[in-house]
């Protein structure tokens, strides 16, 4: 496995790559790694001849107030566990090469980017988006993996890949679970046992809406209401938002029906944690 610093190292090794006919994989993170990325990783090496998976913190998604400066790094743990897992490069570009002095271009989406997430957050698609543009320019992969759990992200980088004619094939992989059901998440560490124990709710208040669905109720609003009170009886637990949307628009649906994601974010404690499902109703 090898250690990749410099942007235009990373680019003539996927030139070459391309000479060989050698498909890559693609896993972006944010480092700090857990079992949720290793899934990807692993999917990776399994369906590509060379799988890059970048680490790099980027500070244009983070807003004025969070916590881009406390978000847990660790890298040599994170190139134990690549190196285990047979990863061939790691992508570690600096945040000065990435936005260097005078840096001015943006990708932004303009659908889906101002709802869930996006409301609490409004420039951090931005950031994402732009991320992400930058390392498919610099790893130049066929295939790209992302986590489920970050439900909305998967679908605007989607929509970004399918708009500029980027020919990369996003995958979306399952949501990478801890015991008791809780998504795996590099925030996780911020909870505390109690906390730890009430974000919980989380996904049990999305089972119980699929379960909802799948017996028949058709009403978006009446779920989200159903929903809204199952987190606000968690005392740790402040709502931020619970919706049932289109996977198509990232609409929230008054009427159920096809591909739709249920969708929650909340803060337990201090910690902002999201989570998802993704159903086909007829």
């Amino acid at each position: 496995m090898e250690l990749i610093k410099e942007i235009k190292t990373m680019q003539k090794i996927s030139r070459e790559k391309a000479v060989e006919k050698k498909t890559i994989g693609f896993v972006p993170t944010m480092g700090y790694l857990h079992e949720g990325h290793l899934k990807l990783v692993e999917n990776s090496v399994k369906e590509n001849d060379i799988t890059v998976v970048s680490v790099f913190v980027n500070p244009t998604q983070f807003g004025p107030e969070e916590d881009y400066g406390e978000y847990p790094r660790d890298l040599e743990r994170d190139l134990d566990l690549l190196r285990e897992r047979n990863v061939d490069y790691v992508l570690y570009p600096a945040v000065e090469d990435v936005y260097p002095e005078g840096y001015a271009t943006y990708v932004q989406v303009e659908k889906g980017t101002d709802v869930l997430c996006g409301r609490s957050r409004p420039n951090h698609f931005k950031g994402v988006t732009t991320i992400v543009s930058k390392l498919f320019n610099m790893v130049k992969p066929h295939r790209a993996y992302f986590g489920q759990k970050d439900g909305q992200q998967f679908l605007i980088i989607r929509q970004m890949v399918d708009d500029l004619n980027m020919d990369i094939e996003v995958v979306a992989c399952p949501t990478a679970r801890e015991e008791g059901g809780l998504a795996m998440s590099s925030r996780n560490k911020y909870l505390s046992p109690q906390e730890r124990e009430a974000a919980l709710v989380i996904n049990r208040t999305l089972q119980k809406a699929k379960k909802w669905i799948e017996e028949g109720e058709r009403d978006g609003w009446e779920i989200k209401k159903k929903m809204e009170r199952e987190i606000r009886a968690e005392p740790l637990a402040t709502l931020d938002y619970a919706s049932v949307v289109s996977r198509e628009s990232l609409q929230e649906l008054g009427e159920i029906k096809g591909p739709i994601m249920i969708a929650i974010a909340a803060f337990i404690g201090s910690t902002r944690l999201i989570d998802n499902v993704w159903l086909e109703v007829k």
